[in-house]
């Protein structure tokens, strides 16, 4: 499989992103031992749920601009045309500021309403409305979607770390100074910040480098030569909404509805099973750019190859990851984290499990995306999400934190078994391959 150059870019592309999320694991898991040693198991129950709340708003109402960047992106570029890329990065600018606005206004009102309910006390209100403002650098999608759409994969690796390494470095400070709860929340801003302004000034220097800043507006038609581009923002930034059901908006049902200690037992289980799943997951970041490339120059036969040698990579990788859970996950969180973390072993084995599902079906969704069909997409994941956040509740209050691990693996099969029959049943006619093109493919094709 690897004597094909498509997917040959892939792994290259993930081996390099993969190096720093290695680093990033590492570093970031040393932040959260940092925390959970200092402050212990409620008080950094209370950290985790303040940052899953900021990320929840962020995510809920952000656009992942990045895919419009390279959905609408990589045809101007594959023409040299500077202009009207110029038109599409000023529409993912747009929607990354307006949408990170907003979430700050949504997050302040609702923490301070809320705040109780989901589980932690009154008093942190306020530090929760401070550390909302991070939303306004918590997606800075446009940038991202640049340096894939050029191949700069190494440029983004370097960014990866920024962010755990500040939380660390910052961590470490907060205990010197008393170990405060507010220590820690300023230590994890500020690694949202310095990740934020790499990331943006990396994308204008690439952007000064291939003399695509010339000419250069901020005013002027948002779409103009982008057929569907509100419809294919708006589809996005719902699945992506609808995405947070399977992270941070399950860490605050758990703690709405048993506390903060349980969140905080949840939280680094799925910690430490994203860290294990993590050299699988990056296959995507390196397929969205290679599928929209090839939509525009060889269409959807040469898009379904590519994604089935992907899946196949992803899955065989993520299984042997569930294996390292299994056998050496629990003895790896203790270790780190201590023996009052030891509980969220089991849980962790099964957020794995859920994690490798979804691996297993990873490039289905981008290819419904860049087909043009992310409203496809988006259908599955109302029906998934609805169901999930209707059970979990339910799973919760009858089996505890063993409930949500298993409603998040129902979930997870249900997610890959719609995005398959979604793809399945809108499939576009296959492309005839010529006999002399079948002389060149490998055989294992």
């Amino acid at each position: 499989m690897t004597d094909h150059p498509l997917l040959r870019r892939v792994l290259k592309n993930t081996g390099v992103l993969l190096g720093g999320r290695a680093v990033n694991a590492v570093i970031s898991l040393g932040a959260m031992a940092v925390a959970a040693r200092a402050l212990g198991v409620s008080a950094v129950g209370v950290l985790i749920l303040i940052h899953a709340f900021a990320l929840m708003i962020g995510d809920v109402v952000k656009f992942n601009s990045w895919q419009t960047v390279l959905h609408y992106g990589a045809g101007p570029v594959t023409r040299g045309d500077r202009p009207q890329l110029q038109r599409v990065v000023r529409f993912a600018i747009f929607l990354d500021v307006a949408s990170s606005l907003a979430g700050v206004v949504v997050a302040a009102v609702a923490a301070i309403l809320f705040g109780e309910a989901l589980g932690w006390p009154p008093s942190d209100n306020l530090q929760a409305v401070a550390y909302a403002s991070v939303i306004l650098m918590l997606s800075p999608a446009a940038p991202l979607g640049l340096l894939r759409l050029f191949d700069r994969f190494d440029l983004i690796t370097a960014q990866i770390p920024l962010n755990s390494l500040v939380r660390l470095v910052g961590g470490g400070a907060a205990v010197l100074m008393g170990a405060s709860l507010s220590g820690f929340l300023l230590a994890w801003a500020a690694g949202t910040v310095v990740a934020f302004v790499y990331i943006v000034g990396a994308a204008m220097l690439e952007l000064r480098r291939r003399d695509l800043l010339a000419g250069w507006r901020w005013t002027g038609p948002l779409t103009t030569d982008m057929p569907g581009a509100w419809r294919f923002a708006w589809a996005t930034n719902l699945s992506a909404t609808l995405d947070t059901a399977f992270t941070n908006a399950i860490t605050l049902a758990v703690g709405a509805m048993v506390g903060p200690a349980p969140a905080a037992l949840w939280r680094i289980g799925r910690q430490v099973a994203d860290a294990l799943a993590k050299p699988s997951r990056l296959l995507i970041p390196s397929l969205y750019p290679e599928l929209a490339r090839l939509h525009v120059t060889e269409g959807p036969g040469a898009m379904r190859r590519l994604a089935l040698q992907v899946g196949l990579v992803g899955g065989g990788v993520g299984t042997l990851c569930l294996l390292v859970a299994v056998f050496a996950g629990g003895p790896l969180l203790t270790l780190v984290m201590g023996q009052a973390f030891a509980a969220a072993a089991p849980i962790m084995t099964w957020q794995v499990a859920a994690a490798v599902i979804g691996i297993w079906g990873l490039p289905l969704e981008p290819m419904l995306v860049s087909l043009g069909r992310p409203g496809d997409a988006l259908k599955v994941r109302i029906v998934v999400s609805a169901g999930l956040l209707a059970t979990l509740p339910i799973a919760i209050k009858t089996f505890g934190l063993m409930g949500a691990a298993g409603a998040l693996v129902a979930a997870m099969i249900a997610l890959v078994a719609g995005m398959f029959i979604m793809l399945r049943r809108k499939a576009p006619p296959q492309r005839i391959v010529p006999p002399e093109e079948m002389a060149c493919m490998d055989p294992q094709e």
